[in-house]
């Protein structure tokens, strides 16, 4: 079940424009769960982007790894990869695949999205699906594109996206501006919530908050969200070959 609102995605949003990131960046993030109040070190995310050609298409192919942190395997053992090519013009994927071991829960993916007909084929067959289409790892560099200087308070930004064999019309919220602080450091942030498709974690709706730099970058720096059992905050703590300097960047821990 999909806890979303059926919208439409405006033509307005499709084929954005790549400004906030480039081919060999590289961020990390640390995962922090808490069911008591009390956060604790529960593992690593990476997300490394390359410029390279996919059947003769420049394509971004993005990368996203999530592991738990080994020592508490035995409580909810993570070991994610999600890979993403997407066109370096449009920003619209061509080839999503993941692999996923969430707590014992295994799936394995690979999708292929033929821009001429408007399909996703996956290994359950072939579906139609909108032309600003996303999956769900190149949505996020989509929401990085986005000007949000365009945007009022509690306005909403729709896209679709394609999951498990079924099209999503789902919609960021703009919350505003505010300073952020995370165990990196303290910036100035953009905030914003998206609707989340439920899933193995994730409880789904508009419960996940999200604050990105409020520069050029967009780079997530913190994410917060119950989960399932609990909550997890997730800070970024590493970044390397971004595109603009972090100018949001008040202070370092």
């Amino acid at each position: 079940m999909a806890a979303c609102l059926r919208l439409s995605a405006d033509d307005d949003f499709c084929g954005i424009r790549n400004t906030a990131f480039r081919a060999g960046e590289s961020i990390t993030f640390t995962v922090y769960y808490s069911v008591i109040g009390i956060y604790i070190n529960a593992g690593t995310a990476n997300f490394t982007t390359t410029l390279e050609k996919l059947n003769n298409t420049p394509v971004y192919h993005t990368v996203g790894t999530g592991t738990s942190n080994s020592k508490y395997d035995w409580i909810f053992k993570v070991r994610d990869r999600y890979e993403t090519y997407f066109d370096t013009t449009l920003l619209l994927p061509l080839k999503f695949m993941r692999n996923v071991d969430e707590g014992g829960y295994k799936k394995t993916e690979n999708i292929s999205f033929d821009r001429r007909v408007n399909t996703a084929t996956s290994t359950k067959g072939t579906y139609k699906v909108p032309h600003c289409i996303q999956d769900v790892l190149s949505a996020v560099y989509y929401a990085r594109n986005i000007n949000f200087s365009k945007y009022k308070i509690d306005d909403k930004i729709p896209f679709s996206m394609f999951l498990d064999n079924e099209v999503y019309n789902l919609y960021i919220r703009y919350l505003g501006k505010e300073v952020v602080k995370t165990r990196y450091g303290k910036f100035n942030a953009i905030k914003f919530s998206p609707l989340l498709v439920k899933g193995t974690i994730f409880e789904g709706g508009e419960k996940m908050t999200v604050w990105v730099s409020d520069d050029g970058n967009h780079i997530p720096l913190r994410i917060e969200s119950p989960i399932t059992v609990g909550s997890i905050k997730v800070d970024m703590m590493q970044y390397r070959n971004i595109r603009y300097p972090l100018s949001s960047k008040i202070s370092v821990r």
